[in-house]
């Protein structure tokens, strides 16, 4: 079964890393279903029997995104206020719809990975920064599976740095369904 990647990406045409992403995973069309929210709704306007139906048909879900003022683009936020309603997604008569679904996200922050610690510029770790994510998914029952992040585009945008990301991405992909999440997850490669 293949694995759905959403990506919400407001301007993909000039993203470097999320872009390259998506061109890596084209190459396995047997493997991926790419669906990027910005493209499918340029009006903002989701469909959400279209959404839903699209959770129900896969088993394992990636939210691909760029880290925006401390939480993801804007129409993702839509998207889940929309999507994981109560009746589908939870709620005592739902079903949990999203229930046991393996889910995790990839992230890319143009900010060095060192920026985001205790004591640093932004005084907490993308794991901390990410818990709305965890706490959303365990409270539709999804498995969720932690995140994968590349930090650094802001400063560093080489095609040498771009490629670079690819192949942990890749390995990410690959590896994310079959690992158990751990009990403690502290590293920002958290699965």
């Amino acid at each position: 079964m293949k694995t759905l990647v959403i990506v919400t990406h407001p301007n993909i045409e000039t993203s470097v890393i999320n872009k390259r992403w998506i061109a890596e995973m084209q190459k396995h069309p047997d493997q991926y279903h790419i669906h990027e929210l910005y493209k499918a709704y340029p009006d903002g306007k989701i469909d959400v029997p279209r959404e839903q139906a699209l959770i129900e048909a896969h088993d394992r879900i990636i939210f691909q995104f760029p880290f925006y003022w401390f939480s993801s683009p804007p129409l993702l936020k839509q998207w889940q206020d929309e999507v994981l309603t109560y009746g589908w997604a939870y709620g005592s008569k739902s079903g949990y719809k999203a229930g046991g679904k393996k889910i995790a996200l990839a992230i890319t922050a143009g900010i060095d990975e060192d920026e985001y610690q205790p004591g640093a510029k932004y005084k907490y770790t993308l794991q901390e920064l990410t818990r709305p994510f965890e706490l959303t998914f365990e409270y539709i029952r999804a498995d969720y599976r932690g995140f994968h992040a590349f930090y650094g585009i802001e400063l560093n945008a080489s095609e040498a740095w771009i490629d670079s990301s690819v192949a942990p991405f890749m390995d990410f992909l690959e590896s994310f369904a079959d690992k158990k999440k751990p009990a403690s997850c502290e590293a920002d490669f958290c699965l």
